[in-house]
């Protein structure tokens, strides 16, 4: 009869079986890998190349990138991308070739809006009173239209903060409502305000809330929501939004005079461009010309920059539909086109209308991650495009240049802030380790074992760990109420009301996390493509694991990140 031996003992100071000091090792082989002459020779190759005077000068050498230009207009990465690998690049244009002066364009957009809801909806002239205020609102809100409030969520959907009306939800009804769930934004009962053309439909709904429960009215938030947003999509589709913006274009739009140079740097770099904006030809037409006429001497229109142009896209069912390309005929500038009938190709010079993204990969001959789509808009543009194909992807956030600009200026408080966290941090280890210690003394003299020197050793010994447990206790609250106090100023300086766009707490915002699981790369502006190569390889650093932030040596290992798909995506 066998006799299974008995399993060892795990030593409270050596490592579990299976380092490489055991002859045989559980996990890995820890020998010599099958390839070591290679290994050696690749290391005395490495040596040389480190010692190479002349590469090294090379490499020293000033870059070319404008030294004057802020840290707020570079392009972030998320996933690599090599550009040298991107053969066609498309644009969005509302919010991102053409970028909006947002004060006015809200004003305007709110403007008619509340409009709209007294005279076709039915609402108490009362509410034509209400004023805009710009600051109330950013993007990454959520709308509960069940409880009529706005939330920012972080980046696991829990709740940071929360306002019913323009007053902070009080903490006994934020806690029943949102302590314990997270918010899903496909759950009906939500909105997500995650476009810049949707800040005053978030304003809206809590104005009008706060008016109306003020006066003693009861309001079915559903409605009111839903409300406002049919006014504020008929406000976008009849085109009397655009319109009345087509009337004075350099009150709303931004000229960049580094747009023209930067699409052409693009071209020149052997990139194809299209455009693929949902706005109707007219007003395209009209923003185009305003934006890029006349910049550069090698461009008689701007529809010379472009290979393909593409209007009332859609999208984002252009990315899931099988609607056909329509040719247009276009005419004079101002003037409407006219529907040719249906597209059988796409050819410079042509502007066509509707389309697929099937399609549109058959008529160019560019398919996948050759194509580089550049668009403001998390769903319509960045998010449907991931999913539905293999597209990669920049998403124009333009307001990071406020974030980054705003935090450069609080960088003394924040560094304050940041040693007073680790200092907490640190402290919390220490009240942890002095309780263990205190318990441990307790439980000696508890079981009365003790001689009377000894009692009064231990007894000394409790009293100064008690002191000092209760040092480290009132320096714990302390740290954390400076901390806090630090912390709400720094964002409340940005946004009074929800802090900082891409943080909520200590994680990233809800809005932070989706710029980062579908957007490639982000930047503030087209025009920030003007200042890199059009064959730059775009690195973003390795998301490392806790074991390896705490010093394990695979950190070193491809410390650039990969260019896979997003994070959850296949």
């Amino acid at each position: 009869m066998s006799v299974c031996p008995l399993s060892p003992k795990l030593s409270p100071t050596a490592p579990i079986p299976g380092s490489p000091t055991t002859p045989d090792p559980l996990h890995g082989s820890f020998r010599s890998s099958r390839n070591r002459a290679h290994a050696e020779e690749a290391e005395r190759r490495a040596q040389s190349l480190f010692a190479d005077t002349q590469l090294t000068q090379l490499l020293n050498a000033p870059s070319s990138r404008p030294s004057t230009l802020s840290r707020a207009r570079d392009i972030f990465v998320n996933r690599n991308l090599r550009m040298s690998g991107i053969e066609l690049v498309g644009f969005d244009m509302d919010y991102t070739l053409a970028i909006y002066h947002m004060r006015r364009l809200e004003q305007l957009a709110y403007d008619m809006t509340l409009a709209k809801l007294i005279s076709e909806r039915g609402y108490p002239p009362v509410i034509g009173h209400l004023q805009y205020d710009h600051h109330f609102v950013m993007r990454g809100l959520a709308v509960d239209r069940a409880n009529g409030n706005l939330l920012k969520m972080d980046r696991f959907g829990y709740v940071g903060r929360a306002w019913h009306g323009m007053r902070p939800l009080q903490r006994e009804t934020w806690h029943a409502l949102y302590r314990n769930q997270r918010v899903r934004l496909k759950d009906p009962r939500f909105a997500w305000i995650d476009t810049l053309f949707a800040l005053p439909e978030a304003w809206l709904f809590a104005g009008i809330i706060e008016l109306l429960e003020s006066l003693g009215q009861r309001v079915d938030y559903g409605r009111l929501y839903d409300d406002i947003r049919t006014a504020i999509d008929e406000v976008h589709r009849d085109n009397s939004l655009k319109r009345e913006v087509r009337k004075d274009l350099s009150r709303y739009v931004f000229q960049d005079p580094e747009l023209g140079p930067a699409l052409h740097k693009l071209r020149s770099g052997g990139k194809r461009l299209f455009l693929l904006t949902n706005s109707a030809w007219d007003y395209t037409d009209a923003v185009m010309r305003y934006l890029l006429d006349g910049q550069m001497a090698e461009y008689a229109s701007w529809r010379n920059y472009f290979d393909y142009v593409v209007t009332l896209a859609a999208k984002p069912a252009f990315f899931a539909e099988q609607r056909p390309f329509l040719e247009l005929e276009v005419a004079g500038p101002g003037e409407e086109a006219r529907v040719l009938g249906e597209a059988t190709s796409l050819e410079r010079g042509k502007v066509y209308q509707g389309g697929n993204l099937v399609q549109f990969e058959q008529y160019t001959h560019r398919a996948g991650e050759c194509i580089l789509y550049v668009g403001d808009h998390i769903f319509g543009d960045i998010l449907k495009s991931k999913k539905t194909s293999l597209w990669r992807t920049c998403m124009i956030v333009q307001e990071i240049e406020d974030e980054l600009t705003y935090t450069e200026g609080q960088r003394e408080r924040i560094s304050e802030l940041s040693e007073v966290e680790l200092t907490r941090e640190r402290l919390d280890e220490a009240v942890a380790d002095h309780k263990g210690l205190l318990n441990a003394l307790d439980r000696r003299l508890e079981r009365g074992e003790l001689e009377p020197e000894d009692q009064e050793e231990v007894e000394a010994e409790r009293r100064r760990i008690k002191a000092e447990l209760d040092k480290l206790r009132w320096a714990l609250r302390e740290a954390t109420e400076i901390a806090d106090t630090l912390e709400r100023e720094v964002e409340e300086g940005f946004n009074p009301y929800w802090g900082l766009l891409f943080k909520e707490g200590s994680e990233n915002s809800r809005f932070g996390e989706q710029v980062e699981r579908y957007a490639c790369l982000y930047t503030s502006r087209v025009s920030n493509f003007l200042h890199d190569s059009p064959l730059q390889y775009y690195r973003s650093p390795r998301d490392l694991m806790p074991h390896e932030q705490a010093g394990a040596w695979s950190a070193k290992l491809s410390p650039e990140g990969g260019e896979g798909p997003a994070p959850g995506d296949g």
